[in-house]
């Protein structure tokens, strides 16, 4: 059944995508702080998934991987990106389609979104903001590195949260080499509703980020999290906090949930205040309901 879909959508075009879901993240091992990505016991432990609903993905475009997710096949959504902010060419947001994975079964598609009455669009969880150049911006978007978000959250406070953390990496990432370099990870916690009888919408998502300051000489670190609801104040803020506090927050839905190794836990927290944001550009203007669900190839320039 499956090669006789795989042969209708070359009949009819589409272009597929050639990323990875593997057995373990030791595949793209590079977009975890010192390789090795969090451990959630039952879920994700030494660098393999311990549960057949939640799917390894080697996030890949233009034949080189740009990012890792923990896809959760069940509930629809990722669990997690990971990536790594480092330098970045100057480049225009892309206006680039949201695609689905050729090689993932149960995964969330653009009739999910299409038309909802719940006040949600797809909302990244690596930004293509965060990018280091055009081709890993595009490659952010896939539907399984998106979460139903409310549309005024996407754009008011986790828009404004996602400029504070590239203005702290920016100003505290800088390494002995003086290269920019961060670990970020972003995810997303299940809520009770669904989009459509089908996706599950967050209740809360968060994202922090680990790095090497040569200017502190130490490890620093930066962590939020925020519940996924209608907004109505566009200043709304969301507060800097710990590594500690965000894995204390995370263990009421995951006990034991480690995000980074012992040199982060050990870290400084780092904040950044009074800085005036522009309004969000993260937004689903490229998303169209007419066109059918596409898959891309990872040497295709979408």
């Amino acid at each position: 059944m499956h090669l006789f879909v795989v042969s209708v959508l070359l009949v009819f075009g589409f272009p597929f995508i050639m990323t990875d879901v593997v057995d373990s993240f030791s595949t793209c091992s590079q977009f975890f702080f010192d390789g090795q990505p969090p451990v959630i016991p039952g879920i994700l432990e030494n660098s393999e998934s311990k549960d057949n609903r939640y799917k390894l993905i080697c996030q890949k475009h233009v034949n080189a991987y740009r990012f890792a997710t923990l896809y959760d096949t069940t509930s629809k959504i990722p669990v997690f990106s990971a990536y790594k902010y480092t330098e970045k060419v100057k480049f225009d947001r892309p206006k680039s389609k949201w695609r689905i994975e050729q090689k993932l079964e149960n995964q969330a598609s653009k009739k999910d979104y299409c038309k909802n009455d719940q006040n949600v669009n797809c909302g990244h969880l690596f930004p293509s903001s965060h990018a280091a150049d055009l081709n890993t911006a595009k490659s952010t978007f896939t539907l399984t590195n998106a979460v139903p978000q409310k549309i005024s959250f996407n754009s008011g406070s986790w828009s404004h949260m996602e400029q504070k953390t590239k203005l702290m990496m920016e100003s505290h990432c800088l390494d002995q080499n003086n290269k920019l370099v961060a670990y970020v990870l972003a995810g997303a916690i299940p809520g009770r509703n669904k989009l459509k009888d089908r996706v599950n919408i967050p209740s809360h998502m968060w994202a922090v980020f680990c790095c090497y300051s040569e200017k502190g000489k130490s490890w620093v670190f930066s962590a939020h999290w925020a519940e996924n609801k209608d907004e109505t104040d566009n200043s709304k803020t969301i507060d800097d906090k710990t590594l500690e506090q965000l894995e204390e927050f995370l263990k009421q839905t995951w006990p034991k949930v480690q995000l980074f190794k012992e040199r982060c836990n050990n870290g400084k927290l780092v904040s950044q205040s009074g800085s005036q944001f522009q309004e969000s550009q993260e937004e689903d203007e490229y998303f169209s309901c007419e066109e059918d669900d596409e898959y891309y190839s990872a040497s295709e320039d979408i």
